[in-house]
């Protein structure tokens, strides 16, 4: 049986479900967990959203202030790195919730996603290929 959670928990995690609800934040935050652990700076970003600066920095601030991003100073560049532990955090309350006694969700069929080839064709990654100039 999962731990009982405090007001503040579930606070805590609407948040950082609130920033990831933005379509935008939600492509950021998945083009960093596949550049995990290396990670990308803005500019990377930028180009492979084909989004504005300003818009790249709006999101990237959003998904930091919820701890949902690192950053690290590189000279003149900011480096952003998904934060897996908080990831993890974040979906063990919903797990936790969604199969607690319930089996409303079956833990099995979640954990299946993990494998790169269950996932639903739709869900993964798509292999962009450059042309050469």
């Amino acid at each position: 049986m999962p731990r009982s959670l405090r007001s503040e928990d579930f606070l805590k995690f609407a948040d950082r479900l609130a920033a990831l609800g933005a379509e935008p934040r939600l492509r950021i935050i998945c083009h960093l967990l596949r550049a995990h652990p290396k990670g990308m700076v803005a500019g990377e970003i930028q180009s492979e959203l084909g989004m504005q600066p300003s818009a790249v920095s709006h999101h990237l601030e959003k998904l930091r202030n919820e701890n949902l991003v690192r950053v690290q100073r590189q000279g003149t560049f900011l480096r952003y790195r998904a934060n897996p532990e908080i990831l993890e955090e974040l979906l063990g309350f919903l797990l936790s919730q969604c199969c607690a006694g319930s089996c409303a969700v079956k833990a099995e069929n979640v954990f299946q996603l993990c494998r790169a080839d269950a996932a639903p064709a739709a869900w993964r990654p798509r292999k962009e290929h450059k042309q050469a100039p």
